[in-house]
């Protein structure tokens, strides 16, 4: 039987992709139009990775999970209210920007300080999950910031599946071009993984599990460490919708590079 894992997984709150984003510069700096007024959700990408942690942790007993996010107390709360009812787990909460103009590398600072600062964490149980990209940053460099600063060399991204196995290492699949996967073994924890959509359908609402999960979230919420993310050195000279246009060539046989160039050419004209 496996050894219980701690799995921690790093999700951000996002505004609601139904929404119409329109992003405008203020004297704090560059943000949406109207942002703490729209309607918020946990970021798709880490909802695949908070999934995926809650079913290795169910079929893995003894196992735990904790749900490091940042973002304002007040929409973290209004989306703690729905992630609460689809799996178990444990809030950390930081509150601070979860903006998409917010630095990728001081957010890193932030998440990797939280997860220091839980009591009684073993690293050599760890497993540290995240979306492999973000619907608001889609820096796709935080989770391998995060992994650094805790001193995890082992790391995956573009996971998809992850099997224990029976000497207790793990077989992770990692996207590659051609709709491939690689497959990848760990020896044993600590690791990071940066998940795509992996393979399980998001689980239904079940009020016991959203009763249980709040009597820690709102003590989590009220404890919240600020993280106000200055930006140092960070500057935006704009910013805008982009251009919606659409121009078609059909070419066959043309080679990597020469596509690399006419994308570079067709950007610089902008």
């Amino acid at each position: 039987m496996s050894n219980p894992f701690q799995i921690v997984v790093c999700g951000s709150i996002v505004p609601d992709p139904l929404q119409t984003l329109e992003p405008v510069t203020a004297a704090a700096g560059p943000s949406l139009k109207n942002e703490m007024m729209l309607p918020a959700v946990l970021d798709p990408w880490a909802g695949h990775a908070l999934f995926e942690a809650a079913n290795l942790a169910q079929k893995t007993p003894g196992s735990k999970v904790w749900l490091v996010s940042q973002g304002p107390k007040a929409k973290l709360q209004q989306v703690m209210m729905t992630v609460a009812q689809k799996v178990p787990f444990e809030l950390v909460a930081l509150d601070g920007p979860s903006s998409g103009f917010a630095d990728s590398f001081e957010t890193a600072a932030a998440l990797a300080g939280a997860i220091q600062g839980i009591a009684g964490l073993d690293k050599t149980r760890l497993l540290v999950f995240g979306g492999w990209e973000s619907a608001s940053r889609g820096a796709g460099s935080t989770m391998q910031m995060v992994g650094e600063r805790l001193g995890i060399t082992e790391q995956f991204f573009g996971v998809d599946q992850i099997e224990i196995l029976a000497d207790g290492g793990m077989e992770i699949l990692e996207r590659v071009e051609g709709g491939k996967h690689q497959v990848s073994v760990c020896s044993a924890p600590p690791a990071v993984l940066g998940w795509a959509t992996g393979n399980l359908p998001e689980p239904r609402n079940n009020p016991q599990v959203g009763m249980a999960n709040m009597r820690t979230i709102m003590p989590a919420l009220q404890r919240a460490k600020a993280a106000p993310g200055a930006n140092a050195g960070l500057s935006y000279a704009s910013v805008s919708l982009p251009k919606q246009q659409r121009e078609t060539r059909v070419v066959k046989n043309m080679p990597a590079e020469e596509i690399a160039r006419e994308i570079i050419a067709w950007v610089r004209e902008d």
